[in-house]
Protein backbone atom coordinates (compact mmCIF):
# COMPACT_ATOMS: atom_id res chain seq x y z
CA UNK A 1 0.00 0.00 0.00
CA UNK A 2 1.14 3.40 -1.08
CA UNK A 3 1.59 5.68 1.50
CA UNK A 4 2.12 9.83 1.97
CA UNK A 5 4.91 9.84 4.66
CA UNK A 6 5.50 12.89 6.54
CA UNK A 7 8.13 13.64 9.61
CA UNK A 8 5.10 13.13 12.31
CA UNK A 9 2.74 10.91 10.46
CA UNK A 10 1.95 8.50 7.70
CA UNK A 11 -1.33 8.10 5.95
CA UNK A 12 -2.09 5.95 3.39
CA UNK A 13 -5.07 6.12 1.19
CA UNK A 14 -7.67 3.70 2.85
CA UNK A 15 -6.90 6.55 6.02
CA UNK A 16 -7.45 9.34 3.34
CA UNK A 17 -11.10 7.48 2.09
CA UNK A 18 -12.02 7.14 5.85
CA UNK A 19 -11.60 10.88 6.66
CA UNK A 20 -13.62 11.82 3.57
CA UNK A 21 -15.95 9.03 4.60
CA UNK A 22 -16.50 9.97 7.87
CA UNK A 23 -16.81 14.16 6.66
CA UNK A 24 -19.57 13.32 4.61
CA UNK A 25 -21.33 11.67 7.30
CA UNK A 26 -20.86 14.91 9.28
CA UNK A 27 -21.90 16.97 6.60
CA UNK A 28 -24.93 14.92 5.57
CA UNK A 29 -25.72 15.04 9.68
CA UNK A 30 -25.26 19.13 10.00
CA UNK A 31 -27.84 19.42 6.93
CA UNK A 32 -30.12 17.65 8.65
CA UNK A 33 -30.23 19.32 12.00
CA UNK A 34 -29.67 22.78 10.80
CA UNK A 35 -32.18 25.09 11.58
CA UNK A 36 -33.99 22.74 14.00
CA UNK A 37 -34.06 22.70 17.63
CA UNK A 38 -31.63 19.47 17.29
CA UNK A 39 -28.84 21.85 17.62
CA UNK A 40 -29.78 23.24 20.76
CA UNK A 41 -30.26 19.23 22.18
CA UNK A 42 -26.84 18.99 20.42
CA UNK A 43 -25.06 21.98 22.19
CA UNK A 44 -26.58 21.19 25.37
CA UNK A 45 -25.44 17.30 25.33
CA UNK A 46 -21.81 18.78 24.57
CA UNK A 47 -21.95 21.59 28.01
CA UNK A 48 -22.83 18.40 29.78
CA UNK A 49 -19.90 16.57 29.06
CA UNK A 50 -17.52 19.36 29.15
CA UNK A 51 -19.01 20.07 32.78
CA UNK A 52 -18.37 16.36 33.56
CA UNK A 53 -14.74 16.73 32.50
CA UNK A 54 -14.65 20.05 34.38
CA UNK A 55 -16.05 18.13 37.76
CA UNK A 56 -14.13 15.22 36.88
CA UNK A 57 -10.92 16.83 36.97
CA UNK A 58 -11.87 18.81 40.08
CA UNK A 59 -12.78 15.78 41.74
CA UNK A 60 -15.97 16.62 42.85
CA UNK A 61 -17.18 13.36 43.96
CA UNK A 62 -20.67 13.63 44.90
CA UNK A 63 -21.65 15.84 41.46
CA UNK A 64 -19.39 14.02 39.45
CA UNK A 65 -21.04 10.38 40.78
CA UNK A 66 -24.62 12.03 39.59
CA UNK A 67 -23.35 12.88 35.89
CA UNK A 68 -22.03 9.20 36.03
CA UNK A 69 -24.99 8.17 35.63
CA UNK A 70 -26.37 10.32 33.40
CA UNK A 71 -23.30 9.62 30.98
CA UNK A 72 -23.77 5.68 31.34
CA UNK A 73 -27.08 6.14 29.43
CA UNK A 74 -26.04 8.45 27.27
CA UNK A 75 -26.45 6.23 24.14
CA UNK A 76 -29.76 5.55 25.01
CA UNK A 77 -30.42 9.04 25.97
CA UNK A 78 -29.03 10.07 22.60
CA UNK A 79 -31.35 7.65 20.70
CA UNK A 80 -34.66 9.14 22.56
CA UNK A 81 -33.35 12.64 22.16
CA UNK A 82 -32.85 12.60 18.21
CA UNK A 83 -35.27 9.76 17.47
CA UNK A 84 -36.99 12.55 14.47
CA UNK A 85 -33.84 12.79 13.48
CA UNK A 86 -32.28 9.23 13.33
CA UNK A 87 -35.59 8.42 11.85
CA UNK A 88 -35.42 11.30 9.15
CA UNK A 89 -32.05 9.99 8.13
CA UNK A 90 -32.82 6.89 7.53
CA UNK A 91 -35.50 7.70 5.55
CA UNK A 92 -33.56 9.63 3.63
CA UNK A 93 -31.30 6.64 2.89
CA UNK A 94 -34.07 4.39 2.09
CA UNK A 95 -35.70 6.54 -0.21
CA UNK A 96 -32.02 7.04 -2.41
CA UNK A 97 -32.52 10.59 -1.58
CA UNK A 98 -28.22 10.78 -1.59
CA UNK A 99 -28.47 9.09 -5.37
CA UNK A 100 -31.88 10.27 -6.85
CA UNK A 101 -31.25 12.06 -10.31
CA UNK A 102 -32.66 15.45 -9.08
CA UNK A 103 -31.21 18.83 -10.54
CA UNK A 104 -32.40 20.46 -7.41
CA UNK A 105 -30.68 18.68 -4.56
CA UNK A 106 -27.19 17.97 -7.26
CA UNK A 107 -27.50 21.68 -7.55
CA UNK A 108 -27.96 22.14 -3.78
CA UNK A 109 -24.82 19.75 -2.86
CA UNK A 110 -22.42 21.09 -5.56
CA UNK A 111 -23.49 24.82 -4.64
CA UNK A 112 -25.05 25.56 -8.08
CA UNK A 113 -25.39 29.45 -8.94
CA UNK A 114 -29.23 28.55 -10.20
CA UNK A 115 -30.73 27.34 -6.57
CA UNK A 116 -31.83 30.68 -5.85
CA UNK A 117 -33.57 31.68 -8.65
CA UNK A 118 -35.29 28.20 -8.82
CA UNK A 119 -36.44 28.44 -5.50
CA UNK A 120 -37.94 31.90 -6.11
CA UNK A 121 -40.12 30.31 -8.55
CA UNK A 122 -41.29 27.60 -6.45
CA UNK A 123 -41.85 30.19 -3.63
CA UNK A 124 -44.09 32.37 -6.06
CA UNK A 125 -47.24 30.88 -6.10
CA UNK A 126 -47.41 30.90 -2.08
CA UNK A 127 -46.18 34.61 -1.78
CA UNK A 128 -49.21 35.38 -4.69
CA UNK A 129 -51.56 32.84 -2.76
CA UNK A 130 -50.76 34.82 0.73
CA UNK A 131 -51.07 38.42 -1.09
CA UNK A 132 -54.28 37.42 -1.93
CA UNK A 133 -55.51 35.87 1.07
CA UNK A 134 -53.89 38.90 3.30
CA UNK A 135 -56.29 41.14 0.59
CA UNK A 136 -59.50 39.31 1.79
CA UNK A 137 -58.03 38.53 4.95
CA UNK A 138 -58.46 35.37 4.60
CA UNK A 139 -57.16 32.80 7.90
CA UNK A 140 -54.48 30.37 6.40
CA UNK A 141 -51.69 28.37 8.05
CA UNK A 142 -49.12 26.79 5.88
CA UNK A 143 -46.30 24.54 7.17
CA UNK A 144 -43.24 24.03 5.38
CA UNK A 145 -41.22 20.71 6.19
CA UNK A 146 -37.96 19.26 4.80
CA UNK A 147 -39.08 15.64 5.43
CA UNK A 148 -42.60 14.77 4.73
CA UNK A 149 -43.62 12.78 8.45
CA UNK A 150 -46.24 10.09 7.23
CA UNK A 151 -46.91 9.07 10.91
CA UNK A 152 -47.11 12.68 11.61
CA UNK A 153 -49.08 14.04 9.53
CA UNK A 154 -51.29 11.00 7.86
CA UNK A 155 -53.19 10.55 10.54
CA UNK A 156 -54.68 13.90 11.01
CA UNK A 157 -54.58 15.11 7.09
CA UNK A 158 -56.57 15.18 4.22
CA UNK A 159 -53.75 13.66 1.24
CA UNK A 160 -53.34 15.77 -1.74
CA UNK A 161 -49.97 15.30 -3.42
CA UNK A 162 -50.40 18.66 -5.47
CA UNK A 163 -48.59 20.42 -7.66
CA UNK A 164 -48.05 23.73 -5.44
CA UNK A 165 -50.87 26.04 -6.84
CA UNK A 166 -52.12 29.82 -6.05
CA UNK A 167 -55.13 29.00 -6.91
CA UNK A 168 -55.13 25.46 -5.33
CA UNK A 169 -53.89 27.58 -1.73
CA UNK A 170 -56.80 30.00 -1.71
CA UNK A 171 -59.62 27.23 -2.21
CA UNK A 172 -58.65 25.26 0.21
CA UNK A 173 -58.32 28.11 3.12
CA UNK A 174 -61.82 29.87 1.18
CA UNK A 175 -64.27 30.11 4.18
CA UNK A 176 -66.59 27.56 2.87
CA UNK A 177 -64.08 25.29 1.92
CA UNK A 178 -64.15 21.94 3.87
CA UNK A 179 -60.26 21.67 3.93
CA UNK A 180 -59.90 25.43 4.96
CA UNK A 181 -59.91 24.24 8.98
CA UNK A 182 -56.50 23.43 9.67
CA UNK A 183 -52.61 23.36 8.10
CA UNK A 184 -51.51 22.72 4.90
CA UNK A 185 -47.72 21.02 4.96
CA UNK A 186 -45.97 21.79 2.09
CA UNK A 187 -42.69 19.64 1.54
CA UNK A 188 -41.02 18.16 -1.61
CA UNK A 189 -41.68 21.15 -3.69
CA UNK A 190 -45.68 19.89 -3.45
CA UNK A 191 -48.77 20.43 -1.42
CA UNK A 192 -48.67 16.84 0.39
CA UNK A 193 -51.63 17.25 2.76
CA UNK A 194 -54.39 19.78 4.24
CA UNK A 195 -56.82 20.21 6.83
CA UNK A 196 -54.13 19.17 9.42
CA UNK A 197 -54.52 19.07 13.34
CA UNK A 198 -50.97 20.13 14.49
CA UNK A 199 -50.49 20.01 18.32
CA UNK A 200 -50.85 23.67 20.59
CA UNK A 201 -47.86 25.31 21.89
CA UNK A 202 -47.52 25.13 25.77
CA UNK A 203 -46.15 28.65 25.61
CA UNK A 204 -48.64 30.38 28.23
CA UNK A 205 -46.05 33.60 27.33
CA UNK A 206 -48.02 34.78 24.15
CA UNK A 207 -49.90 37.97 23.11
CA UNK A 208 -53.99 37.41 23.79
CA UNK A 209 -55.02 37.64 20.29
CA UNK A 210 -52.97 34.40 19.37
CA UNK A 211 -55.53 31.95 18.20
CA UNK A 212 -55.62 28.29 17.43
CA UNK A 213 -53.78 29.00 14.13
CA UNK A 214 -50.44 30.85 15.66
CA UNK A 215 -50.50 28.54 18.46
CA UNK A 216 -50.65 25.49 16.25
CA UNK A 217 -47.83 27.06 13.91
CA UNK A 218 -45.91 28.00 17.08
CA UNK A 219 -46.52 24.32 18.54
CA UNK A 220 -45.30 22.46 15.24
CA UNK A 221 -42.12 24.42 14.99
CA UNK A 222 -41.19 23.46 18.62
CA UNK A 223 -41.70 20.05 18.11
CA UNK A 224 -40.36 19.71 14.56
CA UNK A 225 -38.01 21.49 12.09
CA UNK A 226 -40.87 23.03 10.20
CA UNK A 227 -41.78 26.68 9.79
CA UNK A 228 -45.02 28.36 9.39
CA UNK A 229 -46.72 31.06 7.88
CA UNK A 230 -49.67 31.98 9.58
CA UNK A 231 -52.12 34.53 8.27
CA UNK A 232 -54.48 36.21 10.74
CA UNK A 233 -58.25 36.00 10.02
CA UNK A 234 -59.08 39.36 12.17
CA UNK A 235 -56.16 41.31 10.78
CA UNK A 236 -54.97 39.77 7.77
CA UNK A 237 -51.36 39.98 9.20
CA UNK A 238 -48.49 37.41 8.08
CA UNK A 239 -46.53 36.22 10.77
CA UNK A 240 -43.73 33.48 10.87
CA UNK A 241 -42.53 30.94 13.52
CA UNK A 242 -39.58 29.19 13.15
CA UNK A 243 -38.19 26.97 16.12
CA UNK A 244 -40.77 28.16 19.11
CA UNK A 245 -40.36 31.65 17.61
CA UNK A 246 -42.89 34.12 15.79
CA UNK A 247 -42.51 37.40 13.78
CA UNK A 248 -45.14 39.60 13.23
CA UNK A 249 -46.27 41.72 10.68
CA UNK A 250 -43.79 40.03 8.15
CA UNK A 251 -43.89 41.97 4.77
CA UNK A 252 -43.87 40.13 1.22
CA UNK A 253 -40.17 40.85 1.14
CA UNK A 254 -39.01 39.68 4.24
CA UNK A 255 -41.25 36.56 3.40
CA UNK A 256 -39.64 35.69 0.58
CA UNK A 257 -36.06 35.81 1.96
CA UNK A 258 -37.05 33.65 4.83
CA UNK A 259 -38.63 31.12 2.58
CA UNK A 260 -36.05 31.31 0.48
CA UNK A 261 -33.59 30.28 3.27
CA UNK A 262 -35.65 27.90 4.78
CA UNK A 263 -37.94 25.70 2.01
Amino acid sequence: MKTLEFDFLKITITDAVDIILVALIIYYIYNLIKNTLAVNLLLGMVIILAIHWIVDALHMNLLSSILNQFMSVGIIALIVIFQPEIRRFLLLIGKNTFLQQNKAWWGYLFGSKNIEQNNLIRIKPIIDACKSMKKSRTGALIVFVKFYDDQLFANSCELIDSKISKRLLESIFQKYSPLHDGAVVIAENKIKSASCILPLTDNDKLPPQFGLRHRAGIGVSETTDAVAVIISEETGEIAYAKQGRVRMNVSFGELEKLLNKDF
